[in-house]
């Protein structure tokens, strides 16, 4: 029995590994879907009239100016080579009078439409470059205001990040697709002025001409396709690849990675998917240069097959010596024009998908609003009443675990409650549903007796200050760390020093070089990194930056030791003498300050009273309490 030889395919005589099988790959884009992309353009253009309307104006009028330029170009350089042979026949001839007057006039002509375009195509690109720069500016800025009013539970799905990170890479990349596509609307006029041309001539090179081009045309239709659906797909690995880049080399992690020996495993993770996603691509761009290079043949073909036709004509004398270099000009012109349109085509229609992705972004409505069919209420001047839990269940989005389970209390007005419990308890949320990050799955929030979604969204977070456990250290300046707590009070340089002062900050602030006008963190130049208390004490100044009624502090007192501890909460008791407060802690020396305190366990209400009540009654509260007291034994 004689041994089949293996098939050997087309992909391993080009050096090509065989094609990866992955379902993402799968998701091909058909031609009518191409087409379909295009109605993302008038939105776009709108954007693009919106963002400068003198630039747009300015930049539409000299590429219609610069459209004329080319067949103006062909036309006079044919009247020069005519006049040219004319004057030399003529200058053979018996007389040998040349007159020169009427080539200079050509010439100059010639000469006057090179500096036009010359100076039109200096004018597009600045046009083109400030018009780009302004559009990049404010669709970023468009994106960062939308993504602050979706809620924060989008920004806990991994499919909402892979929609961001399509979207936010669109902000920069669409200018490429601004110009392509003003330029798209340039060179189809410049056909249009070439084509009458031909047309005159012989209908029949019109035909030649788009027999030529249209295979490169579909050849790029399906190429862009292709890739639109393997970037689309492979968005949450470029989303980690970015991550492990980050990680691999910034200050934040760099300890970590030292102490476990970290660099080897991200590395080999970063290269892993690297290479997956270099193999995928490299295949679609190999393939697409073959098929490529077959395509541009033919249609240089199909020029070479006109231009043998002119040039009989030429010799039969039925055509100018002017006339063939002016029809050989037009017909290898409108080739590269018609082939450069064509292909941006099918390359604006791919970006037009892409442009889908910014779009439906900016698309997304948040769940948690003001009310829009009756008149929203504005925060009380003064809580009477205080808050009411009314039968709260709360469970995150995408599981089915419950955070917050039939919760009901009374935080009084003007009370410091304290709310304490095993890590997963529900503190957290608890707060983050006082100010309405969240609504309740189940069951209503009060505010003075009325439902928290009757309040204006924007006055209700204005009223309440918050300090969560894990707020961010911001690479600004220390003034700008602290102002954020009431950012519109950022140039109240003396109200900036004393909420520094309240919560001790002023010491940390006081040893750095530029003071207040120090650079805190790494990331910028001049930066100078804090111990985590010290950012801690600039953060809690951010409370007393804002003159909240309601004061909501997740752990403010975590990374501080025990005499700055003791100095924050004499401070903050004097804060929050005649407010509201919730306050999280895991250290019961500072729980005992509060007026009440809630003991959750599992999402639901365990225990409620002061400090002494919860001791006396010798519950979960009290075990918890005396664990810690044992350690400081």
């Amino acid at each position: 029995m004689s041994e089949v030889k293996p098939k050997r395919s087309w992909r391993r005589f080009f050096g090509l590994s065989e094609p990866i099988e992955d379902k993402r790959f799968k998701q091909e884009l058909s031609f009518k879907e191409n087409i379909a992309a295009l109605k993302n353009l008038p939105r776009f253009l709108k954007m693009i009239w919106l963002t400068s309307k003198p630039l747009t104006v300015w930049n539409v009028l000299l590429r219609l100016l610069q459209s004329a330029i080319p067949l103006l170009m062909l036309y006079v350089g044919k009247l020069i080579i005519d006049e040219v042979i004319g004057m030399a026949q003529l200058a053979q001839s018996a007389d040998g009078i040349v007159s020169w007057e009427q080539l200079w006039w050509y010439v100059g002509i010639e000469f006057g439409l090179a500096f036009a375009s010359d100076l039109l195509s200096r004018g597009i690109t600045l046009t083109d470059a400030l018009l780009g720069d302004l559009f990049s500016n404010e669709s970023s800025v468009q994106l960062m205001e939308h993504a602050a009013n979706l809620d924060l539970a989008m920004f806990e799905d991994a499919v909402f990040y892979d929609k961001l990170e399509r979207a936010r890479r669109q902000t920069t990349g669409r200018v490429v697709l601004m110009s392509q596509l003003l330029s798209q609307v340039q060179d189809i006029v410049t056909i249009s002025f070439l084509g009458i041309g031909l047309v005159v001539f012989n209908p029949w090179l019109i035909l030649l001409l788009l027999l030529a081009v249209i295979p490169a045309f579909i050849s790029e239709s399906y190429f862009n396709k292709h890739g639109y659906s393997l970037t689309r797909g492979w968005t949450p690995e470029r989303r980690e690849l970015d991550y492990l880049r980050f990680i691999g080399a910034t200050n934040e992690s760099a300890k970590e990675i030292k102490i476990f020996g970290l660099a080897n495993f991200l590395t080999e993770r970063f290269s892993h998917i690297a290479d997956r996603y270099y193999q995928a691509n490299r295949q679609l761009a190999v393939r697409r240069a073959l098929w490529g290079g077959l395509f541009q043949t033919l249609a240089s073909l199909g020029y070479y097959v006109a231009y043998v036709f002119i040039i009989v004509q030429t010799v039969k004398g039925i055509l100018s010596i002017g006339d063939l270099t002016f029809l050989a000009g037009s017909f290898d012109r409108l080739r590269r024009l018609l082939q450069g349109v064509l292909s941006r085509f099918s390359t604006i229609a791919q970006r037009s998908l892409y442009l889908q992705d910014l779009f439906d972004f900016l698309d997304m409505k948040p769940a948690i609003t003001s009310p829009v069919q009756q008149k929203s209420l504005a925060f009380p001047d003064h809580l009477t009443e205080g808050i009411v839990f009314e039968n709260v269940s709360f469970k995150y989005p995408q599981t089915d675990i419950w955070a917050v389970r039939n919760l009901s209390f009374h935080l009084k007005a003007g009370e410091k409650l304290a709310l304490v419990g095993e890590n997963g308890a529900g503190k957290t949320t608890v707060t983050k549903l006082i100010a309405r990050l969240y609504d309740p799955t189940e069951g209503r929030i009060l505010l003075d007796g009325k439902d928290l979604k009757e309040y204006d969204l924007s006055d209700l977070r204005q009223h309440i200050g918050v300090i969560f456990q894990d707020f961010v250290r911001f690479n600004m300046t220390a003034a700008e760390n602290i102002a954020i707590g009431h950012v519109s009070e950022r140039d109240d340089r003396p109200r900036i020093v004393e909420s520094a002062e309240l919560s001790l900050a002023d010491q940390v602030i006081k040893k750095l070089p530029k003071e207040y006008d120090q650079m805190l963190g790494r990331r910028f130049a001049g930066g100078k990194d804090l111990s985590g208390g010290e950012w801690q004490k600039v953060a809690l100044g951010r409370a007393y930056m804002r003159e909240a009624q309601l004061l909501i502090l997740d752990e403010p007192t975590a990374a501080l030791d025990a005499r700055a501890e003791y100095e924050v909460f004499q401070r903050f008791s004097e804060l929050t003498k005649g407010k509201t407060a919730v306050l999280i802690s895991h250290r019961f020396s500072t729980v005992r300050m509060a007026d009440r305190i809630l003991v959750l366990k599992n999402g639901g209400l365990e225990e409620i009273g002061s400090h002494e009540e919860l001791i006396a009654k010798d519950g979960i509260y009290a075990e918890l309490f005396n664990l810690q007291a044992e350690g400081y034994k």
